[in-house]
């Protein structure tokens, strides 16, 4: 399965804008003048949600191309360290942001956009009777999770060990998107994702919650990347997904306000 996928925000908008003569209303912090192209870098988790933001980020400046690209979050560390060109980085946990900072890759600090929190994902009408977090080590029952190193899986393993569950993954997948695509395949019974995953999967899955005493609170950091070329349209995307029009949409989409 593929772990990554881009989407490029085009011109369509860009076009139109320059055509009309007139100015644009904008509900981004950030001017209808800006210019460039910025290629974001974002958790799994926020595909569905930056999809929409970087859809309304383009309309409110249509200079400006945007371009997505999504995967687990190490995944996403890994591929800046290398050298994939990338002006925005969002993460889905602090300690993959501070590797990125430690190592010299990002410009300015770092600023929290979103909080999320888990949930236990299983197949339409759960055919498993999952309950709770118990339930994940019954016998015959095919569990699956992110790997360690992903924000989620690390997120898992402390929910699991709180609830004192012990259950060992049939599998360790890269992201959680990767999780979600298992589920809906019938390849497992199980999975911990986030609660905006099940939100996003729509009628694909269902979602069992955690309670409160064994859930784990995820926070999203945002930062600008070291070198980009386009440093005035990175911090205008990150000002638009901090502004209030950026907070209501990730609202819609099941995250937690940033504060």
């Amino acid at each position: 399965m593929r772990s990554r996928i881009s989407l490029s925000i085009v011109a369509i908008a860009f076009i139109a804008a320059c055509g009309n003569g007139g100015g644009t209303a904008s509900t981004s912090p950030s001017s209808t003048s800006l210019s460039g192209y910025i290629s974001v870098f974002a958790a799994a988790s926020l595909m569905a949600s930056f999809d929409a933001l970087g859809t309304s980020f383009h309309k409110a400046n249509p200079g400006v191309g945007v371009n997505l690209d999504y995967a687990g979050t190490p995944t996403l560390v890994t591929q800046i360290e290398q050298g994939a060109p990338a002006d925005v980085f969002a993460s889905a946990d602090t300690t993959n942001m501070d590797k990125l900072t430690a190592d010299g890759f990002t410009t300015g600090a770092s600023r929290v956009f979103a909080h999320n929190q888990l949930e236990i994902v299983v197949a339409p009408g759960n055919p498993k009777g999952i309950t709770g977090l118990a339930d994940l080590a019954r016998r015959g029952l095919i569990y699956i999770s992110e790997g360690p190193t992903v924000p989620a899986g690390k997120y898992s393993l402390q929910a699991l060990a709180t609830a004192g569950v012990k259950v060992t993954p049939k599998s360790l997948e890269t992201s959680v998107t990767a999780v979600i695509s298992k589920i809906e395949l019938g390849e497992a019974d199980a999975g911990i994702v986030y609660t905006t995953d099940v939100i996003a999967a729509g009628s694909k899955v269902q979602g069992v919650p955690i309670p409160a005493a064994d859930n784990v609170i995820a926070t999203y950091p945002i930062v600008a990347v070291k070198g980009t070329k386009s440093s005035a349209a990175a911090s205008a995307f990150i000002d638009y997904v901090l502004s209030g029009a950026g907070q209501s949409t990730l609202a819609t989409f099941g995250f937690l306000p940033a504060s």
